[in-house]
């Protein structure tokens, strides 16, 4: 399978060159395991015994991979520099929110823990295009 940054040089979208390949490739996949780690969380907590305790983590986990989903899809093809910001932001809050909760179960619940983890790494590529986008 190609690697991201280089589909991303088999064509031109309308917010390069102010954001490299390089940056939006690791933005893209810094979301796709933001993805894979977050839906694998809110699966693990909803089969946990103590899943009464988790629901508010388990409902910002179900908003940040949709928004981190989205915001992958908007990114991969494109788009005006307006919506991208706006979608980029929305992107870092799910991330940051989701991460907030599940830090604070990741001393028992290993998932939690690289949740967090890969929540907060989306959200700071995210902050990198975000940051080449307004440059």
């Amino acid at each position: 399978m190609p690697q991201t940054r280089e589909l991303l040089d088999t064509f031109t979208v309308s917010f390069r060159p102010q954001v490299s390949s390089e940056r939006l490739g690791a933005a893209i996949d810094a979301m796709l395991e933001c993805e894979e780690a977050v839906t694998a969380c809110a699966a693990a907590m909803v089969a946990a015994e103590d899943v009464g305790a988790l629901q508010e983590a388990i409902i910002r986990d179900l908003n940040c991979v949709d928004t981190v989903a989205t915001t992958r899809r908007v990114l991969s093809r494109g788009s005006d520099a307006a919506l991208l910001s706006a979608q980029l932001e929305a992107c870092v809050m799910a991330c940051e929110h989701s991460a907030e909760l599940c830090a604070k179960h990741a001393h028992h619940h290993e998932h939690c823990r690289m949740c967090s983890q890969a929540s907060l790494k989306c959200a700071e590529a995210c902050r990198q295009v975000l940051h080449g986008l307004h440059g």
